[in-house]
């Protein structure tokens, strides 16, 4: 069960800064939040500041190292896309300078050896940074050649040290049905979309000219990793993957309508090379904890078959959730308890029937030696409203669902509703001397 930061997490920080000197009170600070903190709460010791507002749809957030924000816009229902580059001129923390470049609908967006990487939902696009706000001249194809699809179509990457880019292609169902999303049609076996989808797919960052078939097909059975992060520390990728939907619906002799508001978890997995995790044959069952057949592939909830074959995720996290960004906070602003942990943006949940839509939140994973340390915590709230519980996605006032690590060590939250990006910073407790 979650629980909120201040009262485990928390617990664990000594009141002074990682320099071993005491921390400064929130008087001693200079102004860098706002007095409400955009409307998020925090633990005790951190507060935000909304740097910029209402940009659109936003999706995933880079910051560089001169402070330089660039954010993916997408939204497939009128197709719009692009990049923004926002800039504080003035010093205050606000961005006041805000251009536009690229027309394609994006999910992710990074930075990586002075190039700015792009995931547009068909192809992988960099642009060269300079002195100038917005890159000049087109971007280059890293990488397309990418199937058609539907469904979880926005293309997320990572990288690692060794300059390798690491590509999810999600999958283009919901449990790879001939006649996809219909009630009672058994799962293809073997599913033939594990070919080119549901997976993670690596190439060479600095090769263009690729296409998807160049590359490894480093992992499969991953239904969708839009949260994909690599950990320095660990030398490892790991995922947060999207579960499939519609247990209820489509079996509902097998599934009341609470267990597919609850089923299956969002499933943590630390992704090996040749790594097979189970999608479409199986899901994880929080509440069981472990992985067991899916309805369309003969399983009745409980039966477990040939999903024994498969590695079970170092967390479960609630079902819908939606994890749309993963980052390890590998820097030094925040105090010890959060150093090679992992953030988490859940975008919310959409499809719980009338059971209400949750899980609008940025959580926290202490991590250590690779592994999670204890339970998921929530760290970021606030943002579906003050009841945090809402009948509809379009309720929420708020989606988190793009994270970013300043050069200072500040954690960067956008959200695709308003368009609204926050920074979070930790200036001490009230009280520490």
């Amino acid at each position: 069960m979650a629980r909120a930061v201040g009262l485990t997490l928390l617990g664990l920080l000594a009141g002074c800064d990682d320099g071993g000197q005491p921390a400064k009170s929130v008087a001693d600070q200079p102004a860098v939040c706002d007095p409400d903190d955009g409307s998020l709460v925090l633990p005790e010791g951190f507060c935000a500041m909304v740097v910029a507002d209402n940009l659109g749809f936003v999706r995933h957030i880079t910051v560089a190292e001169d402070g330089t924000i660039y954010a993916a816009l997408r939204n497939l229902r009128f197709d719009l896309g692009g990049i923004l580059a926002l800039k504080d001129s003035t010093g205050n923390g606000r961005v006041d300078i805000v251009r536009e470049f690229a027309d394609a609908p994006g999910m992710a967006i990074e930075i990586h050896d002075d190039w700015l990487y792009f995931g547009a939902d068909d192809a992988i696009y960099r642009y060269r940074l300079g002195q100038d706000l917005v890159p000049d001249g087109p971007g280059e194809v890293v990488v397309d050649g990418f199937p058609e699809q539907q469904e979880h179509t926005g293309k997320t990457f990572t990288f690692d040290e060794r300059h390798n880019l690491y590509v999810n292609v999600g999958a283009p169902s919901n449990a790879c049905q001939e006649k996809n999303r219909q009630a009672g049609v058994p799962g293809l076996d073997p599913c033939p979309q594990l070919e080119r989808h549901a997976g993670i797919w690596r190439f060479p960052a600095d090769r263009t000219g690729q296409r998807q078939a160049d590359g490894e097909r480093y992992a499969s059975g991953i239904r969708n990793a839009y949260a994909l992060a690599w950990s320095r520390r660990a030398e490892a990728l790991y995922a947060v993957q999207h579960g499939r939907d519609q247990l209820h619906e489509f079996w509902p002799g097998l599934f009341t309508q609470e267990q597919g508001a609850d089923q299956p978890a969002e499933q943590l997995l630390r992704i090996e090379a040749g790594g097979r995790y189970g999608w479409p044959y199986c899901y994880y069952d929080a509440e069981q904890q472990k992985l067991v057949l899916a309805p369309e592939y003969g399983g009745d909830g409980d039966a477990v078959g040939r999903c024994a074959d498969y590695p079970s995720p170092l967390l479960g996290f609630p079902a819908h959730y939606s994890p749309n960004d993963m980052l390890f906070y590998e820097a030094e602003q925040f105090p010890e308890a959060f150093h090679d942990g992992a953030f988490i943006a859940f975008h919310g949940s959409y499809n719980r029937g009338d059971q209400g839509q949750v899980g609008y939140q940025v959580v926290f994973v202490p991590f250590a030696d690779g592994k999670p340390t204890g339970d998921w915590e929530v760290f970021a709230d606030g943002f579906a409203g003050d009841s945090g519980h809402v009948e509809s996605p379009e309720d929420a006032e708020f989606r988190p669902t793009g994270l970013a690590l300043g050069p200072d060590g500040a954690l960067y939250v956008s959200d695709s509703v308003q368009g609204r990006i926050w920074r979070i910073t930790y200036i001490g407790k009230d009280g520490d001397a």
